[in-house]
């Protein structure tokens, strides 16, 4: 029963969506796409069967794809929009095997519809930030943000915002970069937006490939894989943008790290409908352990090493991809790694609010969270780490460090750990994009 519930709040969200999508916004969107009247009517109560909720879903994306065309408005103001190409085949449009495409990365057959056209589901491309002492909305400090630090410029881009609009495109210490969060996956990941001679932005394409975001470019309509940042199909299949390393860390422990950081504003050109959704959480529920991921977005068989929906710190490697779970880290707070060779640590503290598991966002239960370090000091020392209170205590000079790689007291305050690209997500989708996954353990567990 809970899952046909949630299945009948997504198909909800999805008419909600398409509603901020259209209307009277359509110039500030640029989709130009939206849903026909009769749309509000499409039955979304998920008190059905299962077979009947998959009858509502499939008049659910006609009903969404029918009343547009989903093409972004080639007249708006995209910011970073420095380089574009006419785009004659368009993956994006479903021109998926053309055969001035390189190969997909993926068979393009696997790439699935979540029922939302092109920029259905609002992405930011004019973003605001702000210190934290002048954000004028609710953010409880047990909440989850998206720490992003590029240079020393701080930023955090709160879940309560990113679970709406899951894309911004944006600037961070000078570097471009897109900012994505995909709730199906509990996934937050950073990528630069500079490919070769190409300064891409990023839009949602209304698709998932194994029940993640599937993002596409507006300069070449090409679809990527939010969870690896590569070229999916398209035009600029197989290629691969730089990940920078992220964080989805408690606005409390940010702002402690960060006094003179910056948090992204609610002032995001956005349709209005959206200020009413901020800091809800339209997947109540959705990440309990034993539920598996929705049948229609996931294809394949589910790896049942863990449950689908365990909480893991990913790594990718390209020796052994390792995971590291997040139960073991409530026990252990302190778990070393070997990433491409080198010696790296995972540190994990409580206090970080689950988004996916209250209908109210902070009121979510403490799951916790990471940080993935290489433990070596600014003066070339290793160091060796052991949890103290609500931080982490060096072996060697004793100083205090903080999760996000901060040497908060002690000879060496001030300074950080170089971060290791990772990503906190569901067992299942991690499993499903690096299959051989080595699940580390602590001594003697």
């Amino acid at each position: 029963m809970r899952h046909r519930k949630l299945v009948g709040a997504l198909l909800a969200l999805s008419l909600i969506l398409a509603g901020c999508a259209s209307s009277d916004d359509d110039d500030a969107s640029g989709t130009g796409a939206g849903t026909d009247a009769d749309a509000s009517e499409a039955d979304a109560s998920g008190e059905a069967d299962g077979g009947e909720a998959a009858d509502a879903a499939d008049e659910t994306e006609e009903l969404i794809r029918s009343a547009g065309d989903g093409v972004p408005d080639p007249d708006f103001d995209y910011a970073g929009l420095d380089y574009n190409v006419p785009v004659q085949q368009s993956a994006l449009r479903g021109d998926r095997l053309h055969p001035s495409f390189p190969p997909p990365v993926v068979e393009p057959t696997l790439i699935r519809s979540g029922g939302q056209p092109p920029d259905g589901i609002f992405p930011i491309d004019k973003p605001t930030f702000a210190p934290f002492a002048e954000i004028d909305y609710d953010i409880a400090d047990n909440e989850a943000v998206i720490a992003v630090d590029v240079d020393g410029d701080a930023r955090a881009f709160p879940v309560q915002l990113m679970i709406w609009h899951e894309i911004v495109n944006t600037e961070i210490g000078g570097v471009p970069v897109t900012v994505t969060y995909c709730p199906l996956c509990n996934s937050a990941l950073s990528f630069d937006r500079r490919f070769e001679d190409y300064l891409l932005d990023f839009g949602t394409s209304g698709e998932l490939y194994q029940s993640a975001l599937v993002m596409y470019d507006r300069q070449t309509d090409t679809l990527w894989s939010h969870f690896t940042g590569t070229g999916l199909v398209g035009h600029l299949a197989g290629a691969e943008l730089t990940i920078i390393p992220t964080q989805t860390v408690s606005y409390g422990d940010w702002k402690a790290a960060n006094p003179d950081g910056q948090v992204l504003t609610r002032d995001l050109s956005a349709p209005p409908q959206y200020q009413n959704l901020y800091g809800s959480n339209p997947y109540a529920g959705y990440d309990f352990e034993g539920l598996d991921p929705f049948g229609q977005f996931f294809v394949g068989e589910i790896d049942r090493t863990l449950l689908a929906k365990a909480r893991i710190v990913g790594i990718a490697d390209d020796d052994t991809p390792k995971a590291v779970r997040f139960d073991d880290l409530a026990n252990t707070p302190v778990i070393p790694v070997t990433v491409g060779g080198e010696d790296a640590v995972v540190l994990f503290k409580p206090g970080l609010a689950s988004a996916l598991d209250d209908p109210s966002i902070a009121e979510g239960r403490d799951v916790g969270q990471s940080g993935v370090f290489r433990p070596v000091a600014a003066d070339g020392t290793a160091l060796t780490f052991t949890a103290d209170g609500d931080g982490f205590v060096d072996g060697e000079t004793g100083s205090m460090w903080n999760v996000l790689g901060q040497a908060t007291d002690g000879p060496r305050v001030g300074e950080r750990l170089q971060s290791v690209a990772h990503i906190d997500t569901f067992w299942f989708a991690w499993a499903a994009y690096q299959p051989g996954t080595e699940i580390i353990r602590p001594d003697g567990a």
